[in-house]
């Protein structure tokens, strides 16, 4: 009995370290050279990059997720229309980067607390995601941008909510980033 147990428990974590691979595999394969200004300029890029729909359906399969370990910041997701067009591209990039830098380090604060199976997967995907968009958006370019603007860190109320910080991960995308990706289109 208690090797039947121990080679179940083995073959539990081999399949969700399997599940884990294959999905990061996955879900690279179809946008590994998304370059900043395809994710300026194609909008089927940007929003083939947008894993966020994806993870919404498999986490409606994962019980693991209903509660995350640990407490994950949510992005201010809000904008005030006249207060964001006031501010330089350089301020709203700068803005944008230090929400999904958050996002990011409270996801993976999440996954390391996190136990095998599809609850980890799921935050190594959320985390796969937002370093993509870290990437691409620190590597866009801006014309005159010469030192790094200071910006305040907006951040909305702590969650251990996995489907709301997908939500608000989500908004931060098609909100704050598309109306900055709007302005640097003009140049396309």
């Amino acid at each position: 009995m208690h090797y039947r147990l121990t080679f179940s428990h083995w073959i539990g974590c081999l399949i969700g370290v399997l599940v884990v691979v294959f999905s990061m595999v996955a879900s690279e394969l179809s946008h590994v050279h998304t370059r900043p200004i395809d994710f300026v300029c194609d909008s089927e890029a940007r929003r083939m990059m947008n894993k966020v729909k994806d993870l919404q359906v498999e986490m409606v399969v994962c019980s693991a997720v209903d509660a995350l370990p640990s407490n994950i910041k949510l992005p201010c997701i809000r904008i005030h229309k006249a207060t964001w067009e006031r501010k330089s591209v350089h301020e709203q990039r700068v803005e944008i980067l230090l929400s999904l830098g958050t996002l990011a380090q409270d996801v993976r604060s999440a996954r390391t607390l996190s136990q095998p199976g599809c609850g980890l997967t799921l935050l190594v995907r959320l985390e796969h995601s937002i370093n993509n968009y870290l990437h691409v958006v620190r590597l866009l370019h801006i014309e005159g941008e010469q030192v790094e603007p200071q910006a305040e860190l907006c951040l909305g109320q702590p969650s251990k909510d996995f489907g709301l910080v997908l939500k608000h991960f989500g908004l931060l995308l098609t909100g704050k980033l598309e109306w900055l990706i709007a302005e640097m289109a003009k140049r396309c």
